[in-house]
């Protein structure tokens, strides 16, 4: 029976039915009849050998005969894969719970990071409040805001605050922190903080910048002008956004003016200056000035008036 019903090889698909002969006394004979024939299609094997009824079958029963096999091939297929994939339930449960606590631990480590930067946040603004807390000999008695009589109290203050940022936090909290740590100790330990600046300018970052600039300054403040001008002439090229050219080359005229080299700072000033004043942005359009090249005016007007004069006239934006 399989060579004469090859597609109808799965128990599950076949209907087994039972028909007497007409034309011999011989047993019943067993074929296979598709569940998807009509009930008025099924007739008997001598009929159907007559062909008088198939011959009446339309085109369109015939597509449909046709689409319906294709449905039971396909159903065929997929209960075959149903069972091949039936025993690892438990896997795929075990796989899905995985993705579920990776998701649930991802959640958790965000939540965690957040929660450790809104605290990092907090702790470096109450040190930076001490930092920047009035210096007063009498202070107010119910004041709310911290007050210090001497600025080295404040310092060591500072200090304290800051150290438990850094013992605490990551960076960029804990490189923050010691740049004002840094800083305050030029004033409690003068030459431990010029070796922490001096530390920190090594690196890389906008911290790294900021203690240069610092470093630069202490140095000035120290009468080591050579030093200083080199550090401001390093900060003016690294072109960097929170100490720009300008305020790099402003401190960098007034080191020379300290030198006696009032040439090279009234030549520093002009040209800053010219160039501040004749800037455009990508539109076309004149960009106002700077407060370091506002300044920058007012010291070449003190060291040279008469190269003031040749100045270009500042922008519109400005007047």
């Amino acid at each position: 029976m399989r060579d004469f019903f090859p597609f109808f090889d799965d128990s599950r698909r076949v209907l087994v039915a039972t028909v007497a002969s007409l034309t011999s006394f011989r047993p019943a004979v067993k074929f296979a009849v598709s569940a998807i024939i009509h009930d008025f299609e099924r007739t008997s094997p001598c009929v159907l050998a007559k062909g008088s009824p198939l011959a009446k079958y339309k085109k369109k029963r015939a597509r449909e005969l046709k689409h319906d096999k294709f449905r039971d091939t396909t159903m065929l297929l997929a209960d075959r894969m149903a069972e091949r994939v039936a025993g690892r339930g438990r896997q795929v449960l075990y796989i899905i719970l995985g993705v579920v606590l990776a998701a649930a631990a991802g959640y958790g480590i965000y939540r965690w990071s957040h929660k450790k930067s809104e605290e990092a946040e907090a702790a470096m603004g109450r040190a930076i409040a001490i930092a920047r807390a009035e210096i007063n000999a009498n202070p107010p008695a119910n004041s709310k805001d911290p007050v210090f009589s001497t600025e080295e109290e404040r310092a060591r203050r500072t200090i304290e605050e800051f150290r438990k940022v850094e013992a605490k936090y990551g960076d960029p909290y804990r490189s923050e922190a010691r740049l004002f740590i840094a800083r305050s100790l030029l004033i409690t330990d003068h030459d431990k903080g010029v070796a922490e600046l001096q530390s920190l300018s090594t690196g890389s970052g906008e911290t790294a910048v900021l203690a240069k600039f610092a470093l630069a300054q202490a140095k000035e403040s120290d009468g080591k002008l050579d030093e200083a001008a080199g550090l401001y002439s390093e900060i003016a090229k690294m072109n960097a956004k929170l100490v720009t050219p300008e305020s790099a080359n402003l401190r960098l005229a007034k080191v020379y003016e300290k030198q006696g080299k009032n040439k090279e700072a009234a030549d520093l000033l002009f040209n800053m200056v010219s160039a501040a004043r004749t800037a455009k942005d990508k539109d076309g359009k004149a960009i106002p000035e700077s407060a370091a090249s506002r300044e920058a005016t007012q010291e070449l007007l003190k060291l040279d008036p008469e190269r003031h004069k040749q100045l270009p006239a500042p922008p519109l934006t400005d007047l």
